[in-house]
C-alpha cells in the first residue's frame, strides 16, 4: 500500500506498530494518517484516542477488518475521519484520501470579506476554524467542524443524507450506514456542554436542519 500511495506522488512514512505511529506522528506534521485497527503493540483505535486527546487534528483514515456496525462507529468515536473495511480496491483508498485531503485544505478568504457565520448565540469563524457559543468556544474535531460548519451555512434548511454525505465526505456510505448520525450526536453534545439549546434537528426520514426552536 505505501509503495501504491509513492506511485500516486504521496511522500510515505510507513511504520509497523503502534508505537511507531505514535511518535512519528508526535515528531512531524503529517497531511494525512491511514492507520489500520489491528495494529502490534498498540491498535489503530487507541493510537487516535491518544493523538486526539493530545490536540492533534489530522485527518485519520481508519482501516479495519472489522465490518459488524458497532465496530465502525468505535472508530468513528476514537476520533477517526473516515473508515475503510478490508477488503478494499486501491481507488477507493486513493478517492477517500483525497476527500480527506480536500476537506483540510485552508479556505481562502477574500480581503475585506467577514467570514463569520451565526445562529443565535453561535458564531463559526471558517477562517480560523474557530467556534463559540456565547463567550464559551468548543472543541471540534475536523468533521465536526466542517458539519457544523455546513449546518449553520444551511441554517433552516433540511438537508437530506446523500446532500451531507457528499459534501462532507465526499461520496455517500449508503442507507445503513451510522456515520452521520455519530457525529450528529457529538456536536449535539459539544453545543448543550457550552450551554446552548437544541439548534440541530432530526426530520425523520430525510436528513438533519439547523434552526432555533
Amino acid at each position: 500500500m505505501a509503495r501504491a500511495l509513492e506511485l500516486e506522488g504521496y511522500e510515505v512514512a510507513q511504520v509497523d506498530d503502534g508505537v511507531g505511529a505514535l511518535a512519528r506522528a508526535r515528531q512531524a506534521d503529517f497531511d494525512a494518517l491511514v492507520l489500520d485497527v489491528m495494529m502490534p503493540t498498540i491498535d489503530g483505535l487507541a493510537v487516535c484516542r491518544v493523538l486526539r486527546a493530545e490536540g492533534d487534528r489530522t485527518p485519520v483514515l481508519m482501516l479495519t477488518a472489522r465490518v459488524e456496525t458497532p465496530d465502525r462507529v468505535a472508530g468513528l468515536d476514537a476520533g477517526a475521519d473516515d473508515y475503510l473495511p478490508k477488503p478494499f480496491e486501491l481507488d477507493e483508498l486513493l478517492a477517500r484520501l483525497r476527500a480527506l485531503l480536500r476537506r483540510a485544505a485552508p479556505v481562502a478568504v477574500a480581503p475585506g470579506q467577514d467570514p463569520a457565520l451565526s445562529l443565535d448565540s453561535l458564531r463559526v469563524d471558517p477562517a480560523a476554524r474557530r467556534v463559540w457559543w456565547a463567550e464559551a468556544e468548543l472543541t471540534l474535531s475536523k468533521t465536526e467542524f466542517d458539519l457544523l460548519e455546513l449546518l449553520v451555512r444551511n441554517a433552516g434548511i433540511v438537508l437530506d443524507h446523500s446532500t451531507v454525505y457528499e459534501r462532507i465526505w465526499g461520496y455517500d456510505f449508503g442507507a445503513d450506514s451510522k456515520n452521520l448520525a455519530v457525529y450528529i450526536g457529538y456536536l449535539r453534545r459539544k453545543l448543550v456542554a457550552a450551554g446552548a439549546p437544541a439548534l440541530i434537528h432530526t426530520v425523520r426520514g430525510v436528513g438533519y436542519t439547523m434552526r432555533l426552536s
